[in-house]
């Protein structure tokens, strides 16, 4: 079996790699900061402002399918290697991530999940993200340095991601629950899109777990207990198929993070998402207190 790391570390953990010089070829530190277009968050010139020391910026904008229509769409294999091996990265890296968000981790899972996907689960999410590691006063650097290249063997578990027509499908069959981690508002379709030729909604049996549910105040995910009390609440069985989804596969990787801490890896990921979603399905098959999509 292929080694594995933990799924989360603490700032502390990583603050004594960098500080006994881990950061190397055995452990790599990526800041895959990335926000709506709305937001105006530029995070390269945050990252080349303050980072954590001996970080690489992995930009999921950059590392896609750049044949898709849709935003960020997974790459392939090959791509996704390249990538990697660019940033530093062997199949003997561990790979810590974070980002910079006032939540304290929004694209950081989905990079997770991306390395956990093409096969490398020596990958763990940095707790609290850059948010907690300022709190905890940890330092950062404008410093910026270029890794030395590896080579990374990538090989995707296709079964792992879902398309349009699997989500089609699964609306007959319900073989699978699927969770939505977009906010109440735009789940229900009271709050508008991010993306402005997008109506918000929810697909038919779709189930709502805002992806800020899954952490507490200080921007650490919340302890075992209360992750799992969360998918009760919400009527998700961990014992049951689920499939992820949100605007465009990003912070829908948090169900998959959270699940795996309750140790039920393997949730799937509805990559086209919401965005996808909306352009190609008919109106009965948008669920929506809003306005709804137009025949």
């Amino acid at each position: 079996m292929a080694a594995q790391a933990r799924a989360m570390v603490t700032s502390q953990w990583l603050a004594d790699a960098i500080r006994k010089n881990f950061v190397g070829k055995k452990l790599r530190v990526l800041d895959a900061s990335w926000y709506l277009p709305k937001t105006n968050r530029d995070p390269k010139a945050e990252f080349k402002q303050k980072h954590i020391p001996g970080s690489s910026f992995f930009d999921i904008d950059e590392c896609c399918d750049k044949n898709s229509a849709l935003d960020h769409m997974l790459p392939s294999s090959e791509v996704f290697s390249d990538y990697a091996g660019d940033l530093g990265i062997g199949n003997d890296t561990h790979v810590v991530v974070y980002d910079t968000s006032d939540v304290g981790a929004f694209s950081a899972p989905r990079v997770w999940w991306m390395f956990q996907l093409f096969g490398h689960s020596l990958v763990s999410v940095l707790d609290g993200g850059m948010k907690n590691w300022l709190a905890e006063g940890h330092p950062v650097t404008s410093e910026c340095s270029t890794p030395e290249r590896r080579e990374f063997w990538a090989n995707i578990n296709r079964s792992w991601v879902k398309n349009y027509e699997d989500v089609l499908d699964n609306i007959k069959t319900k073989q699978a629950q699927v969770v939505d981690a977009r906010s109440a508002g735009r789940f229900r379709g009271t709050e508008p899109e991010p993306r402005d030729d997008i109506l918000p909604g929810h697909f038919p049996g779709a189930i709502n777990m805002p992806f800020t549910t899954f952490w507490d105040t200080s921007g650490k995910l919340l302890g075992l207990e209360d992750l799992s009390r969360v998918f009760k609440e919400a009527g998700v069985d961990l014992q049951r198929p689920i499939w992820s989804t949100c605007g465009s596969g990003v912070t829908a990787c948090h169900i998959a993070l959270a699940a795996h801490m309750l140790r039920r890896p393997g949730v799937c990921v509805y990559d086209g998402a919401w965005s996808e979603w909306f352009n190609r399905a008919s109106p009965e098959h948008i669920i929506s207190e809003g306005k709804g999509k137009e025949a």
